[in-house]
């Protein structure tokens, strides 16, 4: 049974959303400060983490929760409705994002996709390599040289589709549905902030890029090219 951690301080919403959680498959804990989040988050499969908690900012307990290394995916609950607040939100390591009011079928459908890509394949599958990068499909672990890349769900699934298409170029709209599942007519934001990350822990030069080249306008390539 996945273990979802709920880090929301306001029982009105906990409880209702935990309940919902039960009756949907899923273990539940429920945290109501941002250290118990921070805690917690390596025992669970899933954190749903509301951005307005009493000690620790929802933005911080994010940032701290990848600073440790852990990739667990992490579904933000937030009111707040300027979109440069969800942006940063992905920035500090977020996956996916839900405003308030939501609705809890949307809340629900989100939480099971990111379950899905969290958890480990046990389909045998083959694994990819392009340059000096790995992607062990079946573990969902992605190694360069020697040295594991330690990614959320969102960057992983974003690197094995542009390393499954190694050195052709993968539209925007093809990555906005492949890896979010979302309308390719919606902001693709998201994209771009993981985009950066990924090439951050690459060690990737977005003006000289040896992994990953951006077509402007159009898409990105993972370079297939040998080191």
């Amino acid at each position: 049974m996945p273990k979802v951690l709920l880090a929301e301080d306001d029982p009105g919403i906990a409880e209702p959303l935990a309940r919902a959680l039960v009756r949907d498959g899923y273990e539940v804990e429920v945290a109501v400060t941002g250290q118990a989040a921070i805690d917690g988050a390596e025992a669970a499969d899933l954190l749903l983490l509301d951005l307005g908690l009493p000690d620790v900012d929802g933005l911080d307990v994010a940032r701290s929760i990848r600073k440790n290394g852990h990739t667990i995916p992490i579904l933000v609950l937030t009111a707040r409705a300027d979109e440069v607040d969800k942006v940063v939100g992905l920035d500090a390591g977020a996956d996916d994002y839900v405003a308030k009011p939501f609705r809890l079928a949307e809340l629900l459908a989100r939480v099971r996709a990111l379950v899905r890509r969290g958890q480990s394949d046990t389909v045998p599958v083959e694994d990819l390599k392009a340059q000096d990068v790995r992607i062990l499909k079946g573990s969902r672990r992605a190694y360069q040289g020697e040295n594991e890349l330690h990614l959320t769900a969102k960057e992983f699934d974003l690197l094995r589709v542009l390393m499954e298409n190694a050195g052709n170029l993968v539209l925007r709209e093809t990555l906005m549905r492949d890896v979010w599942g979302s309308d390719p007519q919606g902001s693709t934001k998201a994209l771009d902030i993981h985009i950066s990350w990924l090439r951050r822990k690459l060690d990737d030069d977005a003006e000289a890029p040896r992994y990953i080249s951006t077509v402007k306008g159009q898409g990105y390539q993972f370079e297939a090219g040998d080191v």
